[in-house]
């Protein structure tokens, strides 16, 4: 449905304002990012909960789905400690280029293969133009720094990193069969924020070095993260999973876009080639996504 495109599109847009937003706090606050990525998970909760509690959506509406919720947090959490662990490693741009091209590649085979999905040329299509469109976007001339362990490390991180993020995606299409979105929302992100803890005592910095540029960390907890999830997990209620794989790519997109007004980036001919490709990967899933309807599958 055109519906769940549409929001999955806007979560998308608002993931692609974090990796600007994320440089201002660090640059402002002198935090380690794997700090701001534990920060981010509490205030998001801290909304979701707040939110849900309001619309009547409290965590007892989940119960069909506590599981989903559960399995969905620790995936959330992975993603954080893989991410930025392997930005440390192999530096932004390798880290971006590897996680991001491969979450949807991994979300479609996973999809088909518990979801019981079919895989279209359309959205095969889709797909591959997407991913290439990305690798243009955000790949950038790069040297690889410290030891080739280190480095062969930090890939392996990179990949874990897109991996439980499909695999969040593909729990998160079933558990909104199950239960409201915005109730499975706020638990999983309540229990990805307790499994983000110890990321506070391997920094050896306080929250409070964070909470300097409390605004900021505002936005990318309560609108990026919170609001943005709160969207994308509705919009799945429409969407095949393969489907919003694509979609999200949107968020490289909207990045590469920022970088090159706020930040005075260069995006050159072959990012130029890379955003034409991926429009029209997001045409290719228009018409497919109107005209069909999407079953849920129990996982």
């Amino acid at each position: 449905m055109l519906r769940g495109l549409v929001l999955i599109g806007l979560a998308a847009v608002s993931w692609g304002t974090t990796g600007s937003v994320t440089t201002i706090l660090i640059a402002r606050s002198d935090a380690e990012p794997l700090l701001i990525g534990a920060a981010r998970m509490w205030v998001a909760a801290l909304v979701l909960v707040a939110g849900a509690t309001a619309v009547g959506a409290g965590p007892t509406r989940t119960a069909r789905a506590l599981p989903h919720c559960l399995a969905m947090g620790a995936c959330m959490a992975l993603y954080q400690a893989a991410y930025f662990s392997a930005v440390a490693m192999t530096g932004i741009a390798v880290t971006a280029l590897i996680a991001i091209c491969s979450a949807p590649l991994m979300i479609a085979m996973l999809a088909a293969a518990l979801l019981g999905e079919r895989l279209t040329r359309r959205t095969g299509a889709a797909l591959a133009l997407g991913v290439i469109g990305t690798a243009l976007l955000i790949a950038t001339p790069s040297t690889m720094t410290g030891s080739a362990s280190r480095f062969l490390i930090g890939i392996a991180l990179a990949l874990a990193a897109g991996l439980s993020y499909a695999v969040y995606v593909v729990i998160a299409k079933a558990a909104v069969a199950r239960a409201d979105s915005l109730a499975v929302t706020a638990v999983t992100f309540s229990v990805a924020a307790v499994l983000t803890l110890p990321f506070l005592v391997w920094t050896h910095a306080p929250l409070a070095q964070a909470a300097r540029s409390w605004p900021w960390l505002l936005y990318l907890g309560a609108i990026a993260t919170a609001g943005a999830y709160a969207l994308y997990t509705l919009g799945l209620r429409h969407v095949p999973a393969s489907v919003a794989g694509v979609v999200t790519l949107l968020e490289p997109l909207t990045a590469t876009l920022l970088g090159v007004w706020v930040f005075s980036e260069r995006l050159g001919a072959a990012g130029l080639v890379g955003a034409l490709l991926f429009f029209a990967a997001i045409w290719l899933t228009l018409p497919r996504v109107a005209a069909r309807g999407v079953g849920a599958a129990p996982i």
